[in-house]
């Protein structure tokens, strides 16, 4: 196991801008907020709570996601960067108000550098708990002023973003009689499920939580149940969508894979780099998670500004054309479709970042407002 203070050194190795660490014993808090990169805009990503086996483990998952959510708001064209937090803990056991409270006095010690928002373990409402502490939560209940659940338009971006790349895999984006396997039918995973029934395709899911699986199949009696991840795995399937946790993508479970395509919601599928280049070999699609599942992203984008669910729909549903540009761009230069997506979140960070040094009224620019940024 790597240890805290070797991924610390590889934090402050010139990857990431900031690294946090919350404490409040009073409330149990043990927090870490990575901003990777501010060059857009001020660093926007959710509060995931978990119970990690250490706190290398915490750190190691704040600093990997932060860098995914700062090229997941730049291939969505989004003037934001790149953040994400980490709660240790059992959110079943150990959240409370005056947990998340503590939690969002850090998020406001940071100025606006980082906005917050929901993640795994996290919702609406508690976004509302964080926000009495600090002006920078997102993804907060409508009724407190929020888009509410940001999960519904994740959804939707990973839909169109499946039918993408069918399009490219297949030369047809239909999904009718497609069998698509989905891990993990808890927040997101429960609407993909339903936007494919509606589109025709036979549903295939499994989760470790058998109350989200009695959830998923009172709301959809036509998806069909199995008990593993190997068991679906092995299902003949079209395409395969992680919308669990990370790097379910691995060496064990790619040889077994005979779907055509990756798509899902999960952040950071791939379990270590060079596995990309192993499912080309096996004529497998990866579509990178950062640029399919960006729609919460750009849901509570919008709350910064003034939030329209019909305006933050049609910029998700335009995940449809990005996802066809990173997989074009990748048969194009001959290169894997992470290294393609990588490209050209990189070229637009670089070409816009240049530009905020262009001072503007004696001040800098940070977005249209010069303080908020822009959807």
């Amino acid at each position: 196991m790597v240890d805290a203070n070797t991924i610390l050194g590889r934090a402050l190795g010139g990857e990431h801008e900031q690294v946090v660490l919350c404490h409040d014993a009073d409330s149990g808090l043990q927090a870490v907020i990575a901003i990777y990169s501010t060059a857009l805009g001020p660093a926007l990503g959710g509060t995931r709570f978990y119970p990690y086996a250490s706190q290398s483990d915490a750190l190691s998952d704040a600093l990997n996601l932060s860098k995914g959510m700062a090229y997941k708001a730049a291939l969505a064209g989004l003037d934001l960067g790149g953040g994400k937090a980490v709660i240790i803990g059992d959110p079943s056991r150990d959240k409370s108000e005056a947990l998340l409270r503590a939690y969002g006095r850090f998020v406001e010690t940071l100025g606006g550098r980082y906005y917050t928002a929901c993640d795994v373990g996290t919702y609406s409402p508690d976004m509302d708990v964080v926000s009495r502490e600090t002006a920078y939560a997102t993804g907060r209940t409508e009724e407190n002023g929020g888009s509410g659940d940001s999960s519904i338009l994740t959804a939707v971006g990973v839909f169109h973003g499946m039918r993408a790349t069918a399009q490219h895999v297949w030369g047809n984006d239909s999904l009718e009689g497609r069998k698509v396997g989905i891990v993990g039918v808890g927040k997101v995973g429960k609407h993909l499920t339903k936007l494919l029934l509606e589109a025709g395709a036979f549903v295939v899911v499994t989760d470790v939580s058998s109350k989200a699986l009695a959830s998923l199949t009172t709301l959809h009696p036509t998806a069909q149940v199995v008990s593993s991840e190997q068991e679906l795995v092995r299902s003949n399937l079209d395409i395969y969508a992680p919308c669990a946790l990370g790097g379910s993508v691995n060496d064990d479970l790619v040889p077994e894979l005979a779907s055509k395509i990756i798509c899902g919601a999960a952040n950071n599928q791939l379990a270590h780099p060079g596995i990309e280049t192993r499912l080309s070999e096996l004529g497998i699609t990866y579509a990178p998670d950062y640029c399919v599942n960006a729609g919460g992203v750009i849901q509570v984008a919008e709350e910064l500004t003034n939030f329209n669910f019909k305006r933050a729909r049609t910029r998700t549903v335009q995940t449809y054309d990005r996802t066809l540009k990173v997989l074009t761009s990748a048969v194009e230069n001959g290169i894997s479709t992470t290294a393609a997506a990588d490209r050209i979140a990189e070229r637009r960070i670089n070409e816009i970042s240049r530009l905020r040094r262009i001072r503007v009224a004696g001040r800098q620019l940070n977005g249209p407002s010069g303080g908020r940024p822009a959807a």
